[in-house]
């Protein structure tokens, strides 16, 4: 436990000093089959997920992604409230094997981690049961009301053309209002922050994240630095449906009338 409490610690760190350690870092040496049936992420789709254990191993990520699992408006965390859970476990697998580099949290990630927080001792436990239940109770987390959005409201000349970019490359996978697959795991990018998705828009493109989608690198390989931030705008202003929601802080407020 007193290993897991540092870590979560050194994370604390990392928000307050306000230094955003770079999730994916360097070239891709190759892509590796996208989504290769088996392993844990085959495994913990499979599991039946516990919710009190889920909140138990959330406990770790929380440092991060906050309580609410909203991560920051400035990109530095994204918001994992409300994602697709096949989304949440691949990418959770991915980072575990070493198949998406994330060097801020992979020590979160590892076995003896997500066991003490939960209570186990190896062997008590298979990991791919903790990934199972922590990713089902991410995935039902309702969403921030408040996420960050680019700079370019609707009406403005680069909201439209980002719209026009998107319907053109996006719209087949992430689906007409960002919702995305779940059971193509295509991760749902409505109300997640603006400066999160620019930042893996660029690692993508230029191969720098190596469990990317191949389709999406050939998709967006043509893509300016001007149409990349253009694109992200738009997505970051397309609505969230209502109910998938937290409450605004003025509901929240007792004295709201």
């Amino acid at each position: 436990m007193k290993r897991v409490l540092n870590t979560v610690a050194m994370a604390i760190g990392i928000i307050l000093g306000g230094s955003v350690v770079a999730a994916e870092n360097g070239p891709a040496t190759d892509i590796k089959d996208w989504n290769k049936e088996g392993g844990e992420k085959t495994e913990a789709m499979h599991l039946t997920p516990d919710r009190e254990r889920g909140i138990a191993v959330f406990d770790v990520c929380s440092a991060c992604h906050l309580t609410e699992g909203w991560g920051l408006k400035d990109g530095t965390f994204p918001q994992l409230a409300g994602q697709h859970r096949n989304v949440l476990i691949k990418q959770l697998a991915d980072i575990r094997a070493k198949n998406r580099d994330n060097p801020t949290m992979y020590p979160f990630a590892l076995d003896d981690q997500i066991m003490a927080v939960a209570g186990f001792h190896e062997g008590e436990i298979k990991p791919a049961q903790l990934v199972a239940d922590v990713t089902d109770y991410i995935s039902k987390l309702p969403m921030n009301p408040d996420w960050g959005k680019g700079p370019w409201p609707e009406g403005t000349p680069e909201y439209e053309r980002g719209k026009q970019l998107f319907k053109e490359n996006c719209v087949k996978c992430h689906g007409e209002k960002g919702e995305g697959s779940n059971e193509k795991f295509y991760p749902k990018i409505q109300g997640q922050h603006y400066a999160y998705m620019l930042r893996q828009f660029e690692w993508i493109r230029d191969g720098k994240r190596r469990n990317a989608n191949p389709d999406m690198i050939k998709q967006i390989k043509n893509f300016s630095n001007k149409d990349m931030k253009q694109v992200i705008n738009y997505v970051s202003h397309i609505p969230v449906p209502k109910e998938d929601l937290a409450p605004s802080k003025d509901w929240l407020n007792p004295d709201f009338d």
